[in-house]
């Protein structure tokens, strides 16, 4: 199968972003430390990256292999994408226009500015944010950057794979939130169905569940507490085959599950993770991913764009 994103690529990908991105660490617990039977779990804790989510690798992949026109870059998001992309022009001294839903988060948002992004709300979801995005594209000339249905962007957060299998090289199954899937795309096209990965998604955006009974991808709800970042109506097309080739199968969790995920990497961990980030965690938690007797599991943890613990 021609598959758009190899590790190949991702191998070449990883040098050119390195400098710019954080290598995040992994910490190693046991399922007993949340009340589950022991086993081991690893945790990659992505939140840490800069602009608080695995984002960051994709808009560098695209800004540093791509030419970006004097016009800049222009991307819409339900929060993260555009942190990540308004982060990484700030960084590499680029214009850049963030268009993003009212459901995007006020911390995302406010995060977005901080960087210096030119930033309009516009749409109730992910969708009507990218036709505007769209537009302004091709008014202005500048270049648009895909949340997750673009080569670069695969590339780029397939590194994350990369790390993990350079700092956990012993796993044999990693499970990973989805929602447009450049995430996991990338970290499966890295993996190549040598270690599981297992997909995890809300029941209210089953966007690859949906897209895998099909047989293509299709339009899925867009209704969960994880929406500003796990719900994007679809996902990308040159994910699918990848998810076909090599994600062993989905987990569906609840919106009370996340919020119980979320809760308790607070209250084991001290982790501050928005409710896309602890979707993966969610799964293991809730146990509507049960791992096997002795088999080793990774977790991806990402998406600390959240106002969830106040210092007030």
């Amino acid at each position: 199968m021609n598959l758009a994103v190899t590790r190949a690529d991702i191998d070449r990908v990883y040098p050119v972003i390195a400098p710019h991105i954080r290598r995040t660490p992994i910490v190693a617990v046991s399922g007993a430390d949340f009340g589950l039977p022991p086993f081991s779990l690893t945790l990659k804790l992505e939140q840490l990256q800069h602009a608080g989510s695995f984002k960051t690798r994709g808009a560098f992949a695209n800004l540093l292999t791509r030419h970006p026109p004097a016009a800049g870059v222009v991307a819409a998001s339900g929060g993260n994408h555009g942190a990540a992309v308004a982060y990484a022009a700030m960084r590499l001294g680029l214009p850049a226009r963030i268009f993003v839903p009212t459901v995007s988060s006020p911390a995302k948002i406010d995060r977005i500015r901080r960087y210096g992004a030119d930033l309009t709300v516009i749409g109730e979801r992910y969708a009507e944010a990218l036709a505007a995005s769209i537009e302004w594209s091709k008014t202005s000339g500048a270049m648009p950057v895909h949340a997750f249905d673009q080569i670069e962007t695969l590339a780029g957060q397939g590194t994350l794979g990369l790390e993990l299998q350079q700092q956990a090289p012993e796993l044999d199954t990693v499970l990973v939130a989805v929602g447009g899937g450049g995430l996991i795309g990338g970290i499966a096209a890295w993996y190549e169905s040598k270690t599981r990965v297992i997909a995890v998604e809300p029941e209210g955006a089953p966007t690859l569940a949906d897209a895998m009974k099909a047989g293509h991808p299709v339009d899925a709800p867009t209704g969960s507490v994880a929406a500003d970042s796990l719900a994007p109506k679809r996902v990308g097309d040159l994910m699918f085959p990848i998810a076909q080739a090599h994600i062993e199968r989905v987990v569906l969790v609840t919106d009370d599950a996340i919020r119980v995920a979320q809760k308790t990497l607070w209250e084991a961990l001290r982790l501050v993770v928005e409710p896309g980030g602890c979707t993966a965690f969610a799964a293991i938690l809730s146990g509507a991913y049960q791992p096997a007797e002795g088999e080793r599991v990774g977790v991806v943890v990402s998406g600390a764009n959240t106002t969830a613990v106040s210092f007030s």
